[in-house]
C-alpha cells in the first residue's frame, strides 16, 4: 500500500504528484526543485537552487522517516552541466560517507524555469512516520 508524504518544509507539489511516496520500507521522492518554501521563489543561481533543493529533499525524506544516510539512488537533472563540479561540491556536504548511486543530465528546461531538480530513492529507517 503507497502512502503519500507532505511537509511544509518544502514546496508543494505544482502537479498532481505526491511530495513523495512511502511503499513498504522505500520512500520515493519526487523531484524537488530549488524552490524556498517559505517565499515560494527560486534563488537566481544553480548554486544556490541546488543546495536548497538538496534542503528540500532532505526535508521531505525526515517527513517520510528517513534522511539522506538512508538514500539509495539519486536523479540529478541540469540545465547546465558547466556546473556540475561545483554542484559537486554542494551535493558533497550533503552526502557523506557511502553515497548513493547516482546520475546527472542535462535537460533542455525545468518548471518553473528552474535550474537544477533533484529526485530519491531512499530506506525508510521509521515505519509508520510518513505524514
Amino acid at each position: 500500500m503507497k502512502q503519500p508524504v507532505t511537509t511544509d518544509k518544502a514546496p508543494a507539489a505544482i502537479g498532481p504528484y505526491s511530495q513523495a511516496v512511502v511503499c513498504d520500507s522505500t520512500v520515493y521522492v519526487s523531484g524537488q526543485l530549488g524552490l524556498d518554501p517559505a517565499t515560494g521563489r527560486l534563488p537566481e543561481t544553480t548554486l544556490e537552487q541546488a543546495r536548497q533543493s538538496l534542503t528540500n529533499l532532505r526535508n521531505v525524506l525526515e517527513a517520510a522517516g528517513s534522511g539522506l544516510d538512508q538514500v539509495l539512488r539519486v536523479g540529478i537533472f541540469m540545465v547546465d552541466l558547466a556546473d556540475f563540479k561545483a554542484v559537486n561540491e554542494i551535493y558533497a556536504a550533503f552526502f557523506t560517507g557511502a553515497c548513493p548511486a547516482r546520475s546527472t543530465v542535462q535537460v533542455a528546461a525545468l518548471p518553473l524555469g528552474g535550474k537544477i531538480e533533484i529526485e530519491a530513492v531512499a530506506r525508510v529507517s521509521k515505519p509508520g512516520a510518513a505524514s
